[in-house]
């Protein structure tokens, strides 16, 4: 099992590669397209701003590739956001593979929202094990809105997509790697899909 994470300078990279680890697997760090398009699962993370981070993929040569993938891949939280068609975040055009647009948080709330929080509506084998309204990590200020592709909702003030998919392409706002026992058989679901 060929398991590789993007890498891109987008942040916590090393905890999701130890929790993988516990899982016992073990995941490689690449920007090569072909090492990527090589992978049996593919892992796109995130965390720092979307503009930016558009950029990197760019410098990288990612931004056609990652559409074009084949295999299951899963972004995580910004990775997720960049799967969608815009972000308000420093008005970034992204992979147009979610067909949703990523708000920000009302200033009415508390933002960014920092914490546990819960996951329900669960669907596709993705969450099989997972009980609803179990506890995941979340640390985001934007968020992509309901949509036809929504396979989980959380709910900050208003309701939103936690988790999205589209063919081969999984989306979670949330950190699996950072939510203990639910993450990891989140990861663990998405490793074995």
């Amino acid at each position: 099992m060929k398991i590789v994470i993007i890498d891109y300078g987008a942040g916590n990279i090393q905890s999701i590669i130890f929790a993988l680890d516990r899982l016992g697997y073990t995941a490689t760090l690449s920007d090569d397209p072909e090492v990527i398009k090589n992978a049996d699962k593919v892992i796109f993370p995130g965390v720092g701003e979307a503009s930016s981070a558009m950029k990197k993929l760019r410098q990288h040569g990612l931004e056609e590739l990652i559409p074009a993938l084949t295999q299951p891949v899963l972004g995580i939280c910004l990775g997720m956001q960049l799967m969608c068609r815009y972000s308000e975040e420093g008005e970034t055009r992204g992979l147009g593979i979610f067909d949703v647009d990523v708000k920000r948080f009302s200033d009415d709330l508390k933002v960014p929202q920092i914490g546990w929080n819960q996951i329900r509506n669960l669907k596709t084998p993705l969450f099989d094990e997972i009980p609803e309204n179990g506890y995941i990590y979340l640390v985001h200020s934007y968020y992509a809105p309901l949509c036809e592709d929504t396979i989980a909702v959380t709910d900050y003030g208003i309701l939103y997509s936690s988790a999205v998919w589209k063919d081969n392409f999984w989306g979670v706002q949330f950190h699996p790697e950072k939510s203990s026992t639910i993450g990891e058989q989140i990861l663990k679901n998405f490793i074995t899909l």
